[in-house]
């Protein structure tokens, strides 16, 4: 455990959180600086610094409960729905070097804008990639 780690920190009891669910090996709270109402992060009991790091059973622990956090914010916060979020590296974005899904519900008005909007690219371009990226 890294010692700057804030989510460890929080994981240890040293930095307080408002908890929003766990199980054995996951984590859920809410988020200090919330992008919308009820933003939790969802984070491994094991320090992982990003997704290419955390441990498949670690992995598979967070995603059934940010499932599970985004199905209530849908039924207890009626948010009309949810994204999912993860960043790795600085480049995607990342802050906190501790592997961790952000559960943001989303509501028809709120004010949050996704960082792009989608438009069609060069089908040789998106040919190449998905060849480079196939197993």
């Amino acid at each position: 455990m890294p010692e700057d780690c804030i989510f460890c920190r929080i994981l240890s009891g040293e930095l307080p959180s408002f908890a929003v669910g766990e199980n054995e090996r996951a984590y859920a709270f809410a988020d200090i600086s919330p992008a919308t109402r009820g933003h939790s992060l969802v984070i491994p009991r094991v320090h992982a610094n990003d997704i290419h790091d955390v441990a498949p059973e670690d992995l598979t622990a967070c995603a059934l409960l940010a499932k599970d956090v985004a199905a209530r914010a849908v039924a207890r916060l009626h948010a009309d729905g949810v994204n999912l979020l993860n960043s790795a590296g600085a480049a995607a974005w990342q802050t906190v070097f501790h592997f961790h899904i952000h559960v943001i519900p989303r509501y028809e008005r709120d004010p949050l804008r996704l960082p792009w909007t989608p438009v069609p690219a060069d089908q040789g371009e998106i040919a190449a990639a998905a060849a480079q990226l196939r197993g």
